[in-house]
């Protein structure tokens, strides 16, 4: 009777893809067009490179998850496959990236309902207070329960994804070829502008191993992860690829550029002016259900990381509907001291900073995990096997990141590595205390 109320708590596929989906569909589809406008129509093939990459990366964690199905994810196989000190390594940097997510999240989803609410373009600390409370109330609902978290993740996904659809399918009626010539509107090479391009295009993309993350909470997770990455990972580049191509199809370069909702343009110019409260609404929509997915998988890492004893005990606390209540709060916390540090800069400036810290943060958690997957293929471990396509995928996974890394450029790789860096002193302490 006791595992029957246990799994029912528990999440399924359906609710697991959600949680893919609305941790990759947040705030990137509805900004990141303006970054690529210019570099104009060889943009796509950054959507196509990154959908390839992340399709990969996806394949490599859905085999991890089934043979070391432990929450944590990422910093699970690197653990299993480095020792204690890489593990932390991996989680206290994807945990990292996790609080500059949130952070990043919070100040769009203001940002959008100022369309709605116009005062809070004008009044930073008004937008502040508005961008705390909305944390704050999705710490509050899953530090209470994973469920209700799960489900409010299932519902937001759902409603997010009906206006990208609408923009993609109208988009297909009003195609203008004349946007796409020249192909490379940039001063810079077509390879350059693809590097860059793709670099840009994976920030949508993170969110791939949003399902191994939450393992202990969801319903036979060797069997479930591997399927809700997969479904999560290809009807998001469908949607993303497609969505893009309608944009540019719509909305010449120059045009994109110099707007701050290039989604709510193409819609005024389709539907008429009101059409930017439909896009508005869905961009909101996107950007809380994405920031409800990523602070559910907030506490997750760092209770996981608790479990293995590299972190405080206090960190593995549960309440009764299994939720890391303790590592939710820190977590929030810690995304709270962010905004307030950083209350004096811009919006778009401390969007930025948070983006290109997440960025770089969870690119070290995939280059190591499919490292772990290279060795465990070498070794002989957990099943696996030391097969061509394991160590293709393996060349491809590593091949890929290490390409990222570069694109993101100097500045970002330097921010985060000063992040990561910060972790060695907390791990020293850490083990000193337990």
């Amino acid at each position: 009777m006791s595992d029957s109320k246990n799994s029912s708590k528990k999440l399924g596929v359906w609710t697991t893809t959600a949680l893919v989906v609305g941790g990759m569909i947040g705030s990137g589809i509805f900004s990141l067009p303006v970054a690529l406008a210019q570099f104009g129509g060889i943009s796509l093939f950054g959507w196509l490179f990154a959908a390839l990459g992340a399709f990969i990366l996806a394949k490599i964690l859905g085999r991890l998850s089934k043979v070391i199905p432990d929450t944590g994810g990422p910093y699970a196989y690197s653990r299993a496959g480095f020792g204690d000190f890489i593990g932390f390594f991996v989680g206290w940097g994807y945990w990292l990236s996790l609080w500059a997510t949130n952070a990043a999240i919070a100040i769009s989803f203001v940002s959008y309902l100022s369309v709605f609410i116009p005062i809070l373009k004008d009044n930073s600390l008004l937008s502040l207070i508005t961008a705390l409370i909305t944390i704050w109330l999705l710490t509050a609902l899953n530090s209470y329960s994973v469920k209700g978290g799960g489900k409010t993740q299932l519902i937001t996904t759902l409603l997010k994804i009906v206006p990208l659809l609408a923009i993609t399918v109208g988009g297909f009626f009003f195609i203008d070829w004349s946007n796409f010539s020249p192909f490379n509107v940039s001063e810079v090479s077509s390879i350059q502008a693809i590097t860059i391009s793709t670099a840009i295009c994976l920030f949508a993309f993170l969110g791939i191993e949003a399902a191994t993350i939450p393992a202990g909470n969801i319903k036979s997770p060797e069997k479930t992860i591997p399927k809700a990455t997969m479904y999560g990972t290809i009807a998001v580049s469908i949607l993303y690829m497609a969505s893009s191509f309608a944009l540019f199809s719509v909305l010449p370069p120059a045009e994109m550029a110099n707007t701050v909702s290039p989604f709510s343009d193409a819609a005024s110019k389709m539907w008429g002016a009101n059409a930017e409260y439909i896009v508005a609404a869905g961009a909101c929509i996107s950007t809380f259900g994405a920031l409800n997915g990523w602070i559910l998988i907030s506490g997750q890492m760092p209770m996981a990381m608790a479990n293995d004893g590299i972190l405080p005990k206090p960190f593995a606390k549960i309440n009764k509907n299994e939720s890391p209540y303790f590592s939710i709060i820190v977590s929030s916390v810690i995304v709270t001291i962010l905004l307030l540090l950083n209350q004096t800069k811009g919006l778009a400036d401390v969007y930025t900073y948070m983006i290109l810290l997440s960025t770089v943060a969870t690119l070290v958690s995939y280059i190591f995990s499919v490292s772990a997957f290279g060795l465990f293929s070498i070794e002989r471990k957990y099943g696996f096997k030391p097969k061509l396509t394991n160590f293709i995928l393996t060349l491809i996974g590593f091949g890929f990141s290490i390409w990222m890394m570069f694109g993101s450029g100097h500045e970002a790789v330097s921010v985060g590595f000063i992040g990561l860096l910060l972790g060695i002193p907390v791990y020293i302490w850490s083990k000193r205390k337990i």
